[in-house]
Order: structure tokens, then sequence, then C-alpha cells
């Protein structure tokens, strides 16, 4: 991130717990305007929690939350949303049993006229040509490298600025999730920055500028992608060298 600006969004010393059990120990990150940030690391090392505190979804028992420079720590999900903060959550939660069409509709429950709506919907249909083609199947009928793609697109349907993805080629095909990260860097070369959660490492790496690992509810190392991928503590670690 270039150092003489402020960071888009500011995470410092973050606490979550579920219950009494602690899940987050006082993360620090932050993101800039126009990166793709990651964030790597083993399964329940607290990367969806970061993202689901990011977004509203999860109150953190400590730390603060900073966006634009205002304070959302603590905000629900909806006011979050609002500010330009979207999450494609893992295993993609679309509504199955609605079509694609109806699937994006909802996503774009912030626009103010139905002519909005379907002006958004129309772009969504433009970025994924295939979901054009499915737009009245049922969403629940699609492959799921197709509901990746729906799912993304109807997070980018609120047009936000900040989209965080958690696990976007969770269950797909080497191919499949090749396309999805095609899309994510499609999507951020036209403005929108990105926070992924990933475990597929190597492509993790592959497309963001910057990253975090996260063990067991702490950063326990940043650098560039590029740094971390020559890193022998992160290649023994998650890519098996």
């Amino acid at each position: 991130m270039n150092q003489n600006t402020s960071p888009l969004l500011q995470v410092r010393g973050l606490h979550v717990a579920y219950g009494k059990t602690a899940a987050l120990h006082g993360i620090d990150l932050e993101v800039g305007k126009g990166e793709i940030v990651a964030l790597i690391g083993a399964n329940g090392a607290g990367k969806s929690t970061t993202l689901r505190a990011i977004s509203g979804l999860l109150k953190p028992t400590a730390g603060s939350i900073t966006w634009e420079d205002k304070p959302i720590t603590g905000w629900s999900a909806d006011r979050v949303v609002a500010q330009g903060i979207a999450h494609c959550p893992e295993e993609r939660h679309i509504w199955p049993a609605m079509t694609v069409k109806e699937n994006l509709m909802l996503g774009g429950f912030l626009c103010r006229t139905h002519a909005e709506v379907e002006e958004r919907i129309g772009m969504a249909f433009h970025r994924f040509p295939r979901l054009r083609e499915r737009q009245k199947q049922l969403a629940g009928t699609l492959s799921g490298g197709e509901q990746q793609m729906l799912a993304i697109a109807r997070a980018l349907m609120s047009e936000p600025r900040l989209l965080l993805l958690d696990e976007p080629s969770l269950g797909l095909s080497p191919k499949m999730a090749d396309e999805v990260f095609t899309v994510v860097q499609e999507i951020n070369a036209h403005g929108v920055t990105v926070m992924i959660v990933e475990q597929n490492v190597y492509n993790a790496l592959s497309v963001a500028s910057r990253a975090y690992v996260v063990e067991t509810g702490r950063i326990s190392a940043s650098d560039s992608a590029a740094n971390l991928l020559q890193d022998p503590d992160v290649l023994n670690a998650y890519l098996g060298a």
C-alpha cells in the first residue's frame, strides 16, 4: 500500500469471540484503495471470522474497524453494505429456489428505483454472460462455478468499493477456479478493491498484491504476495514445498 495515503480499510486490535471461545486475538491489517489483499492460513485460523467482523455479521469484543477514516466497529451488516462494503460469503449462500435474476434483484436492495435495479442486472449480465443465458433458471440447479459467479454478481449489485470474498474457489474444479480468479482480477481492474480469503494459497498469492498470514486468530506475517511466494515457511506450511 502507498504509505503516503490513508488506507481505505484499517483494522486495529480486533478481538472476536463465539460465546466464551475467543476466535481473534488482536488482528491488525489495512487495505489500500485499488488493492487485492489476501488472507491466507489454515482452516480455523480466523480468516472468515475477520471478514464477518468487517462486514457486520459478527460484533467485535474489542478493537476498531475504520472505513475511509470513519469508525464502523459494531455496525449492522446493512449499514456496512450502504457504506460500500459487500461480502460474498463462503459456500455462496445463494437462494436456490429462486431464479438467477431474482437472486440478483435481491442483491440490489439498496437501489432506489426498479430502473436502477435493471440497469445493474444488465451490468452483471455483461460481466457474466453465462448468467444471462441462465437468468430464468433456478439458482440451485447451476453448477458450482456458476453459483459462485452468481454470488459474486449479487454482491456487486450494491456497487461496492470494497468486495470481501470468502473462499471463492471452494469446491470448484481447477479450470473453474481459474475462471473465478480471472473474474476477480477483472473486477479489481474496474476499480473495486478486493479482500480475499482463500485456502488455495497459490491462487490467492497469484492475484493479490499483498497478503497477511493468519494463524490461531493472529497475524503471523505480512508481505507482498511475491515475497510470500518465495518465503520457505509459507511454502512449507501452505504449498507443500
